[in-house]
């Protein structure tokens, strides 16, 4: 427990409701976004010791979000319109045969829920296992699939998950990602910032620019966050700047898609946006790229330059008393009760 299983207060903030009664298995943090831990998809094709989602593998049965009850979380996606988009995570949902992944995402297209324009299957399979989309025998039925979702006018966006240009060495990884494209999916690359793997610029402009060869579109860099063996893992928030812009400096505008050094804390995602000086003083630029309070994301925010830290925690306030999301957000689940957003 020391290890903060769950960070950001995943348990106490983020589980929706549904009748009064709790949807396990379910996070609902941004207005538009819900996230769903298929119970069949939490394994992983790799156990990557940063992992932040670890408390998935181990055997503590409390700490597993997982659910198999499609009919209840489409249930709550018909009460709650201001939801655009569904990500399916894990675990890795992609160790899921087809049969299995259909039962998940198929009702995702059904009447009343039109209101859902976008599908994210969050999966590390294209760097460990991409046979799992050429070679497997389900490979041909997935992408099946994934042109089933996109024949419905929704975007079906494979979140892959690449921590290093090795990753994408193999030709199977290319083949993989056309055999993707080729659905009308599209296929965004996120990873965090990781002490001994990919803490440098040309780590990061090799991976960038690899990725837009293969079309695929750099989403996010991330900071390692406050859970599992963090202070192994992280780097401080100022090398993590220096790292992202020398490396987006060098990379064509298609590749400038990207975002980070991004820290997914409690009130919501933080970017750093540069070190600077402001009257006289040293100071973080943030802004909130997405927040619990719609109303913060895209306003910048100061806090006090400090080399050593490496967490949104780390650092104080600077210009201001508190942080724009002060006080802490406890009541925020009660926005999902219907008050902000009605139902048609």
């Amino acid at each position: 427990m020391r290890l903060n299983p769950h960070p950001a207060g995943q348990l106490a903030l983020n589980v929706p409701e549904l009748g009064e009664e709790p949807l396990p298995g379910v996070q609902h943090k941004y207005h538009e976004t819900v996230l769903v831990f298929p119970k069949q998809g939490q394994t992983c094709h790799s156990y990557c010791t940063y992992c932040f989602r670890w408390a998935q593998f181990v055997d503590e049965p409390d700490l597993k979000m997982a659910t198999s009850d499609i009919d209840r979380i489409t249930g709550y996606l018909r009460r709650h319109r201001e939801v655009t988009s569904v990500l399916i995570t894990g675990g890795d949902p992609m160790i899921m045969g087809a049969g299995v992944l259909r039962r998940y995402i198929e009702p995702l297209l059904g009447p009343g829920l039109e209101h859902v324009e976008s599908i994210r299957i969050g999966s590390k399979s294209l760097a460990y296992w991409p046979q799992r989309f050429v070679t497997d025998p389900d490979a041909d039925d997935t992408l099946r699939l994934f042109e089933q979702v996109v024949a419905t006018g929704r975007t079906l966006a494979f979140m892959a998950h690449f921590s290093h240009p090795r990753e994408l060495e193999p030709a199977v990884v290319a083949e993989a990602v056309r055999r993707i494209r080729g659905t009308g999916a599209v296929i965004r690359t996120q990873a965090p910032l990781i002490r001994t793997i990919n803490d440098d610029a040309g780590t990061w402009l090799g991976m960038w620019r690899t990725q837009v060869r293969l079309g695929m579109i750099p989403y996010y860099m991330f900071v390692e966050r406050d859970t599992g063996p963090q202070d192994y893992f992280a780097v401080p928030l100022a090398r993590a700047y220096q790292i992202f812009s020398d490396a987006n400096r060098s990379v064509s505008g298609l590749a400038r898609t990207v975002r980070g050094p991004s820290m997914s804390a409690t009130p919501g995602k933080v970017c750093i946006d540069g070190i600077t000086e402001l009257a006289g003083q040293r100071v973080f630029v943030l802004h909130m790229i997405q927040a619990r309070d719609p109303s913060l994301v895209g306003k910048p925010f100061f806090a006090r330059f400090d080399p050593a830290a490496t967490w949104i925690s780390d650092l104080e306030p600077a210009f201001a008393d508190g942080w724009p999301w002060d006080p802490q957000p406890e009541v925020v689940p009660d926005l999902w009760a219907g008050e902000m957003f009605e139902p048609a």
